[in-house]
């Protein structure tokens, strides 16, 4: 019994101070999701234009969450969910979203954000199962899912002229 209350303390504190979580749905990729803690559950948003893909997460469905330290950035804990996908409008639906709205960064709409993601967007609690899983005894380090905002193209040749050009005419005094 105290095993299990302190794995449940592990989970929800390191939780909520976690910034990130990666999630595995029915899919072959964990992907980091920002989230909030509410309610006994990791709330996430996502699905719709301009918000983070939750891919394999159905609702019924099981997950397993990967909670890492929000210092170091090592694996604190790994826990499985029971995804619930919450009704858009309902009691608990209303609750998350006035939770995520407050941690929603660089939002295009401000006020109207809830609006649009009644429309077009996933609203999903993580409930955690009890279940916890050990510490790996090595990485599982994996490559970055593919993406075009990882994609580097060598600069251009003549850039560095460029650049010293500007640092030398700064370095110049008016006449």
């Amino acid at each position: 019994m105290t095993s299990e209350l302190l794995d449940q303390a592990l989970v929800e504190e390191a939780t909520k101070k976690s910034g990130l979580i990666w999630v595995r749905g029915s899919g072959p990729a964990a992907r980091a999701l920002w989230h909030v803690w509410h309610e006994g559950a990791a709330c996430v948003i996502g699905d719709g234009p301009g918000e983070q893909p939750l891919p394999g997460l159905t609702d019924g469905g099981p997950a397993e969450v990967t909670v890492r330290s929000k210092d170091k950035g090592g694996r604190l804990v790994s826990w499985t969910a029971r995804v619930v996908e919450l009704a858009a409008g309902s009691p608990a639906w209303e609750a998350a979203v006035a939770e995520l709205k407050g941690k929603r960064l660089n939002a295009p709409d401000g006020e109207a954000m809830p609006e649009r993601w009644a429309r077009e967007c996933r609203v999903l609690r993580l409930e955690p199962t009890g279940a916890t899983a050990a510490l790996p005894d090595s990485s599982l380090a994996e490559a970055p899912l593919p993406s075009p905002a990882t994609t580097r193209e060598p600069i251009p040749a003549g850039l560095p002229r460029l650049l010293l050009k500007k640092k030398r005419r700064r370095g110049q005094r008016p006449s």
